[in-house]
């Protein structure tokens, strides 16, 4: 079936392929420079490695210092907290108390020893808890100031001057002019928790202030009903963005509504801080 020229080129074929069986078989084609690119490929391997365990323990999630008076159901989880010991905590906060050490946040949650050593050192209490200041004697002339009066006998604080302000312990001129621009800002207090918004105001000294002042007057404020208050009627409250706004709506919808402050505090990014101003804007009725 083949012309002679053909089988010869098919003998010529098989005899280059036998040709070239017998030098792969026989001729040793490694060399050092391919040994040398073998060492290399590993030891890029052992540094990808490295970078891989590196961005790992990079994306674990980090702890900061936290006032462990605010954690929250989430917080609370991710520090190992179960949901009896944040009960616990919440229940004892409900009663407007606070944590003001590490021994007494076992006491009140029930921690175990481990989790505590565990989440302690990141615990951040205010300076007025971690480095109280020395009680002074304060002499006669502030001895009248300090006693608390009836609602009848206090002064409004809507029209009280800075003069009268100073007589208060622990108001000096800067501090006294302070609360009043402060007032005329916001045209006037409408409760008495707004003094808390008064920048250098300290708990003492509000406390101090409150015993001799108190809002009688002032415009009254319309309340949002936060069951069905939209987007836009949210944001006109101060200390919420759109963004808390929409996480609000969100968790209403999923909660059916709110029936309390507290279940409104527990929505991602509530300002939880300043939640005694933001209730002076809602009502859950």
């Amino acid at each position: 079936m083949f012309t002679k020229q053909q089988r010869s080129g098919i003998f010529a074929l098989i005899l280059l392929i036998l040709i070239f069986q017998c030098v792969i078989y026989v001729v040793d084609f490694s060399s050092e420079e391919f040994e040398n690119d073998t060492a290399l490929i590993h030891a890029y391997r052992a540094e990808v490695d490295s970078l891989k365990q590196l961005k790992l323990k990079n994306s674990q999630p980090k702890i900061f210092p936290f006032n462990p008076n605010f954690i929250t159901d989430y917080k609370g989880y991710t520090l190992g907290m179960s949901a009896e010991e944040l009960d616990r905590l919440h229940e004892f906060r409900k009663g407007n108390k606070w944590i003001n050490s590490t021994k007494e946040f076992q006491k009140v949650t029930e921690v175990s020893d481990a989790l505590l050593a565990e989440i302690s050192p990141y615990f951040k209490f205010p300076d007025w808890v971690t480095n109280p200041k020395p009680k002074h004697e304060y002499n006669s002339s502030f001895s009248d100031n300090s006693k608390p009066k009836t609602f009848t006998e206090k002064q409004d604080l809507n029209t009280a001057s800075a003069s009268q302000l100073k007589k208060v312990n622990g108001i000096g001129e800067a501090l006294s002019e302070r609360i009043v621009n402060y007032r005329s800002r916001i045209g006037g207090f409408v409760a008495d928790v707004q003094l808390k918004e008064v920048y250098g105001l300290s708990a003492e000294v509000i406390d101090r202030v409150l015993n001799q002042f108190t809002v009688k007057s002032g415009t009254p404020i319309t309340k949002i009903h936060i069951n069905t208050a939209t987007i836009e009627e949210l944001v006109t409250i101060k200390y919420i963005d759109y963004e808390i706004a929409y996480n609000i709506i969100e968790q209403r919808t999923l909660r059916e509504g709110f029936k309390s402050l507290d279940e409104l505090t527990k929505v991602k990014g509530f300002p939880v801080k300043k939640s005694e101003i933001i209730e002076l804007y809602l009502t859950f009725d």
